[in-house]
């Protein structure tokens, strides 16, 4: 691989070069004249360039290399037994928390990753983007070098520049100087930064996430004085009730969360199936799944919202609320320790402060959930921080800034104007996986390394704290993140593994060999997880005023449901990730209401003219059945200028306070690939999806079973059993981690947007989603649709894993 992209940059730099490997290897003449049509852009190109020398073993690109055949290692490392696979704990960072993992390794080389089910937030599951992770690690596309203003420098004329910097640092005792970072849940990085901040007292620390939890942070602090983090227990809860929530799709431990919550959704495992109600202006996983899905714009949840916690914090009458309040209410109340409310980051924080007081009045506190301080170190809202810091920039404040693993310069909001403060600092440094608009812009970059490939540390929603232990040598050299914050303190660092075992020296104790070893194997250091919190209600959090929603359309800006905010943009296993209600691949088009589609006359691929903040923007818009009328949705993530995949539009110039849109439509359309509608084996069948209520299915449990059909194969195994496989459909919440987690482990290649329009996706595992009943207010259900192991099917000859290889029993 290193040396395909080796040739490629050989090919860009000799075009003689390129005319003798054309001529050595016919395989290349599609592609020259490819370039010389026009007909595919430079990067498709290249790729047809590079495959058509990898398949030429074309020597001279090799840099030395043995080409032809594959050269085992000569000294086989300690432990290691040709095809016996091995296993390493360790955990997947997204968003600064840690999910617990287990990476299993073929000669060595990590090759798919699993839950670890020690760890509290995962319990054994994974999300879809650890699974992924294994591709982002063998990107080639990632940050290999450390450049100065866009010319190839090294690490020698960084720590050059970073000495000169210490000496200034020293001189004022930091007074320029800022550090950005997302959130930090690492106890080692924690130790490195307030060694910085101490050494420095006059410097300053900013945290961004473009995706953060500012309102929950701050409505703890109006409800308790503190900043506190809840931790769910789904599992105890009877009524549940999510106001515009992301409670099983994103926060820090969702995957635990909805583990939780899948245990109490199946009637025939527990003796009381818990209920769960959604209001929402637009879906929701949680409101997918929901017995009671109520649609409401910004305006009417307020409304609702405002009229349960008086309700219940008050005993105030609702009569004057939509009718499926009162019985909501009645609901909660009976469930008094068994009920809990939830939030999404879009409510405000005073809304937020009332939920608390509602959980607190519902006596969840104990049973259905658990206050515990703020996991992440510094917790701060985030907003401001950054909003401060570009105000320091503006102002000629900051002489040098150290950016860690965080891309502002793509995801800050248009408005606040960061690219234009970040040029007034004299000295700027981004470290990061790939190069991103944050690297092009500072004045220095340099690669960071992997996860897998340093020593580090972080904890889970919990506080549970996990030992990341690398995976491989650095692919491309690096810098960790402790290292580089080190490197502003003392010109000596010492390796990231020493600086994580001093952090954990005095929890191991004595025997700190033995401590440090079952700490790596099991994937959890014991007794870390945070404790409960004592804090009390402050008496003023039930009389908090949410300030009531302006009138008009409103915009909500979410993440990406496979690239979050776009640092999953460069992986193309994520990209081609069917989202869990469009079905859309490799784009993210305006969600608009089906109401507003018709009104201005508008269909699937249309292009609108979008303004918000100030800023316009010309996008494709999909209709989403169940989003409220006055309610748009944008997904963050995609429309890359630098790194990524480039695919779709930036839609982060119009993040900003002020939430009013307005749209018009635009002349043209634009193709989008979704597959919603590919594979319909039986298009006009209205029972593909069978469902009843538990009220029904207690009647009859067997309401499911299909009636007696004629036999498409008629062999049956003659052993003594049969052997099956079934899926709970009530588990589902059509995330897809299950769809990359078959895409890794069967190795499954990616086929790009245009083979996607034209329904030649490959993956092996679809979850299938539809609707029922109007489109204003539907019904979801999920169906995992996969290799069914049929043992006549013609798939079982060409299997590539075996999967269909079946013994006389099946």
């Amino acid at each position: 691989m290193n040396g395909q992209w080796r040739c490629i940059e050989q090919l860009e730099r000799d075009p003689a070069f390129l005319e003798s490997a054309s001529r050595e290897f016919p395989m290349l003449a599609e592609a020259l004249a490819a370039t010389s049509a026009g007909t595919h852009g430079r990067r498709q190109v290249l790729r047809l360039f590079g495959a058509a020398l990898a398949m030429g073993a074309l020597s001279a690109c090799t840099s030395g290399q043995p080409s032809g055949v594959l050269i085992p290692a000569v000294r086989i490392p300690p432990g290691l037994v040709p095809g016996q696979p091995n296993h390493y704990a360790t955990a997947h960072l997204h968003a600064g928390y840690a999910l617990g993992t287990v990476v299993t390794h073929q000669m060595d080389r990590p090759v798919k990753v699993e839950g670890n089910p020690n760890h509290p937030s995962s319990r054994g599951a994974t999300d879809p983007f650890a699974q992924a992770e294994l591709l982002s690690f063998y990107d080639p596309a990632r940050e290999a070098q450390v450049t100065t203003r866009g010319q190839p420098s090294d690490r020698q004329h960084l720590q050059t520049a970073i000495a000169d910097a210490r000496a200034r640092m020293a001189a004022d005792k930091g007074a320029g100087f800022r550090l950005l970072t997302g959130t930090v849940t690492s106890p080692t990085l924690a130790t490195q930064i307030d060694r910085l901040l101490e050494t420095y007292p006059a410097a300053r620390w900013h945290q961004w996430e473009p995706f953060n939890r500012d309102t929950a942070f701050k409505g703890a602090q109006l409800a308790y004085g503190t900043a506190l983090d809840v931790v769910p227990h789904l599992d105890a809860a009877d009524v549940i009730l999510g106001i515009d929530s992301d409670l099983i799709e994103s926060p820090p431990g969702w995957v635990r969360f909805a583990g939780d919550l899948a245990s109490r959704r199946n009637p025939t495992r527990t003796p009381r199936m818990s209920r769960i109600y959604a209001i929402e202006p637009a879906p929701t996983l949680l409101g997918s799944i929901a017995d009671h899905r109520f649609v409401a714009g910004p305006a009417a949840l307020h409304e609702a919202a405002m009229a349960i916690t008086a309700a219940i914090l008050h005993g105030a009458s609702a009569a004057s609320s939509p009718p499926w309040v009162q019985p909501l209410i009645d609901d909660l109340k009976a469930a008094h320790g068994r009920a809990f409310i939830h939030a999404g980051p879009d409510q405000p924080a005073e809304l937020h402060a009332l939920i608390h007081a509602s959980n607190e009045a519902l006596g969840g506190r104990g049973s259905t959930y658990d206050l515990i301080a703020a996991v992440a170190h510094g917790a701060e809202a985030q907003s401001e921080s950054l909003a401060a810091l570009v105000a320091d920039m503006q102002a000629g404040h900051v002489t040098t800034l150290l950016i860690l693993d965080s891309n502002p310069v793509f995801t800050a909001p248009g408005a606040l104007g960061f690219t234009q403060a970040l040029q007034r600092v004299p000295l700027s440094i981004a470290i990061s996986i790939e190069s991103n608009e944050t690297t092009q812009a500072c004045t220095w970059s340099g690669p960071m390394t992997h996860a897998w490939e340093s020593w580090a540390d972080a904890r889970g929603h919990d506080g549970t704290a996990s030992i990341l232990q690398p995976q491989a040598l650095p692919l491309y050299g690096g810098i960790a993140p402790t290292e580089a914050v080190a490197l502003f303190t003392d010109p000596f660092t010492p390796p990231a593994m020493d600086l994580v075992q001093a952090t954990w020296k005095p929890s191991f104790g004595a025997d700190f060999a033995s401590g440090w070893r079952s700490a790596l194997a099991t994937g959890v250091v014991p007794n870390t997880a945070s404790a409960k919190s004592d804090a009390k209600l402050r008496p003023d959090a039930a009389a908090a005023t949410p300030p009531t929603p302006p009138s008009g359309m409103q915009i909500r800006f979410r993440p990406d449901p496979s690239l979050w905010d776009g640092r999953y943009a460069s992986n193309p296993w994520l990209q081609e990730l069917p989202r869990p209600l469009t079905k859309l691949v490799w784009d993210n088009p305006l969600l608009i209401p089906p109401a507003l589609a018709d009104r201005l006359k508008l269909r699937n691929g249309d292009l609108i003219d979008l303004s918000v903040n100030g800023w316009r923007l010309t996008v494709p818009v999909w209709m989403q059945p169940g989003q409220a009328a006055d309610t748009l949705v944008a997904w963050c993530g995609n429309g890359r200028h630098v790194g990524g995949q480039q695919a779709g539009f930036d839609l982060y110039p119009l993040t900003g306070a002020n939430p009013a849109a307005t749209v018009t439509k635009a002349h043209g359309t634009y193709p989008l690939a979704s597959t919603i509608h590919h594979n319909l084996l039986f298009p006009d069948a209205t029972d593909i999806v069978k469902h009843a209520t538990l009220q029904a299915f207690q009647a009859r449990p067997t309401f499911a079973k299909a009636p007696e059909t004629p036999e498409l194969y008629h062999r049956h195994p003659p052993g003594p059993a049969q052997w099956a496989m079934s899926v709970d459909l009530n588990s589902c919440i059509g995330c897809n981690a299950c769809v990359i987690a078959c895409q890794a482990e069967n190795n499954i290649p990616t086929v790009g947007k245009q083979q996607v329009e034209m329904e030649r996706e490959m993956q092996w595992l679809r979850i299938d989603r539809y609707y029922e009943g109007s489109v204003e207010q539907p019904t979801t259900f999920f169906q995992p649709m996969l290799c069914m192991h049929c043992e006549k099917a013609p798939c079982e000859l060409v299997c590539p894993v075996g999967a269909t290889v079946h013994d006389s029993e099946g």
